[in-house]
């Protein structure tokens, strides 16, 4: 069944659209498309000119990096292309679609790299905005080519449609309230860096005793692991004993740990059943248990925010009385280090629970635990909050361009 077209619209190939705006090829929106050398060029060892691929296009910028390939002025002009203020750049092979703005970098472009050059009458910033939509997503996966390493043709490329208004105003106005939509994100993801930078530098600070909260002068003490938390292996049940699995005992594995943003682990993928547990060396921990992965991803630690049980690749930690689980989860956040140099194994790395138990760490009396704790706790809900409204802002931006850039809703 087809769309219903409401009075003012028309249906088109990419769906409906105002009567006032075209669909129309990428090619007749820009002077020339083409993409970088499809050799290697000269590299020197360092100059201000740099070759690039599509993965420099990063989030609107060129990214140009300590590792980032040099070529000698001689060189750059000899393969430099033909950009300008009017370019726009994107990876058209291997990961597709990153873009960015041409800002007068000299760089040398590689195959990965397309460049785009809109013509002066046309926004560019709505064309830009134009190719990051799911409906050019769609267009560009049909197009693709090669299995291994999938590529986008300039012949793709160059007719993608293009929803656009026929009017430059309506381009602009559409452009710039997606521009203050992705300041606002700019603003948002600058304040996260600032905030984790100050939480990190708090816990340098904090959990070291090289500053000290109101109130608290007494000595740390340097204590073994083990002599501050019992140290608990995990375990798996028999994989081919079906009634060991689909339980309602929360089971553990690295990959839960990983995966859960936040300090606390609410849930996992697995489960096992009261046999199962029987069935293997695993325990059941209490809530607020310090999980902390001893294998592949050593010194990554999450608390249990429910009863739980983990598999070998665990050395899980119940403090001790005078302890506070928080305060030893911040430490151990810093403890990563010494973890992974006392880790041994051929086929993969694993820190074993005597290790554990002997690494050191120095520890105020409990009620400075406890205010350490507080205050980074207290920088973490800053931190998720943030995040939060970010993540939030950017749903807002995808949605807006959803509708903007189909003229489901109009500005002018």
């Amino acid at each position: 069944m087809s769309e219903k077209v409401k009075p003012g619209y028309k249906q088109t190939e990419v769906g409906v659209i105002p009567e006032e705006w075209d669909v129309i090829r990428l090619t007749q929106l820009t002077s020339g498309i083409g993409d970088g050398i499809h050799s290697t060029p000269e590299y020197v060892k360092s100059s201000g000119y740099h070759f690039i691929n599509g993965n420099n296009l990063v989030d609107g910028t060129i990214l140009i990096t300590d590792n980032t390939m040099c070529v000698s002025e001689a060189e750059w002009r000899k393969l430099r292309k033909d950009l300008s203020g009017y370019t726009i750049l994107m990876s058209i092979n291997g990961t597709i679609g990153n873009l960015a703005f041409y800002g007068g970098e000299r760089v040398v472009l590689g195959k990965s790299a397309a460049y785009l050059n809109v013509a002066p009458e046309i926004s560019k910033e709505y064309i830009f905005y134009s190719l990051s939509t799911t409906l050019t997503a769609k267009y560009f996966e049909n197009e693709l080519t090669g299995t291994t390493i999938r590529n986008l043709s300039l012949v793709s490329l160059r007719n993608t449609p293009i929803p656009i208004p026929r009017e430059a105003v309506e381009q602009r106005a559409i452009a710039v309230a997606l521009s203050d939509v992705d300041a606002l994100i700019g603003a948002l993801d600058s304040a996260l860096a600032k905030k984790r930078d100050l939480k990190q530098a708090a816990m340098q600070q904090l959990l070291t005793g090289q500053k000290r909260l109101p109130g608290f002068h007494g000595e740390w003490e340097v204590k073994r692991l083990g002599d501050v938390a019992e140290i608990i292996s995990g375990g798996t049940p028999k994989t081919g004993e079906s009634s060991y699995w689909n339980g309602s005992i929360k089971w553990c594995t690295p990959t839960d740990i990983t995966g859960c943003s936040g300090k606390y682990l609410v849930d996992t993928e697995r489960a096992i059943s009261a046999d199962g547990l029987a069935g293997c060396s695993a325990q059941l921990l209490p809530i607020g248990s310090l999980l902390l992965c001893s294998r592949a991803t050593i010194g990554e630690v999450r608390i249990a925010a429910c009863e739980i049980c983990t598999n070998q690749g665990f050395k899980s930690l119940v403090c001790k009385s005078g302890v506070s689980n928080e305060f030893l989860y911040y430490k151990l956040l810093t403890m990563k280090s010494q973890m992974v140099e006392r880790a041994i194994g051929s086929t993969f790395l694993e820190i074993s629970k005597k290790d554990t138990s002997a690494l050191e760490l120095s520890i105020p009396e409990h009620n400075e635990q406890t205010a350490i704790a507080e205050v980074l706790s207290d920088m973490d809900a800053e931190l998720a909050a943030l995040t939060q409204r970010r993540d939030k802002t950017r749903a807002l931006k995808q949605g807006m361009m959803q509708e903007l850039l189909t003229g489901r809703i109009r500005l002018v």
